[in-house]
């Protein structure tokens, strides 16, 4: 399986941001080779599957997808159910908790309100789990040939999704930094 996670810090409460990521149908908007997402069933929660529409080159395919699990406000889990063998998560991490300031009676930390949260998409999967028959190709064009392609396209997009969506939920565009994690040269 190749790994990728993408992740950078939001100024947004962690279930606001959660909420956001919940709401599969609108990443359409962030992508650009995805150029829909139709909810098939559910609603948001285990159980809940997605017909995703991605175009690039010539070519158009729908991927499968389902929701496995979530653990508010913290994680959303799913996978490819059609195709390829793929997953991942979108994963919440709220700021870290800082100590009262010492005037109260309530020593319990607390979260700071300026601190960020941070948001983390991680995608396994595996290339060569791909099916060919997916995929209604022109003539003389190999699959091969279009996995080699695809596959890089695969860090762009996620780095992307992931921008686009800080920016929406700050509310204003910014510099986003990126942290991004890679195993594989493919990606």
């Amino acid at each position: 399986m190749d790994e990728l996670v993408v992740s950078t810090e939001v100024y947004a409460d962690p279930e606001e941001v959660y909420a956001f990521l919940l709401d599969f149908p609108q990443y359409a908007n962030y992508s650009e080779y995805l150029r829909e997402v139709r909810t098939v069933t559910g609603d948001g929660g285990p159980g809940t599957k997605y017909a995703l529409t991605f175009a690039w080159w010539k070519i158009s395919y729908t991927a499968r997808s389902e929701v496995t699990g979530v653990d508010p406000p913290e994680r959303i889990d799913w996978e490819i159910t059609k195709d390829i063998d793929a997953g991942g998560c979108w994963r919440v991490t709220p700021p870290e908790s800082v100590e009262g300031d010492g005037d109260s009676a309530d020593t319990d930390a607390t979260p700071s309100d300026d601190a960020p949260c941070e948001v983390a998409l991680e995608v396994e999967f595996d290339p060569g789990s791909a099916s060919s028959d997916a995929l209604n190709l022109p003539r003389l064009v190999s699959f091969d040939w279009v996995l080699k392609k695809a596959i890089p396209l695969i860090r762009d997009e996620a780095e992307r999704v992931v921008e686009r969506a800080v920016q929406d939920l700050e509310g204003s565009t910014r510099d986003v930094d990126l942290d991004v994690y890679v195993d594989s040269d493919r990606i």
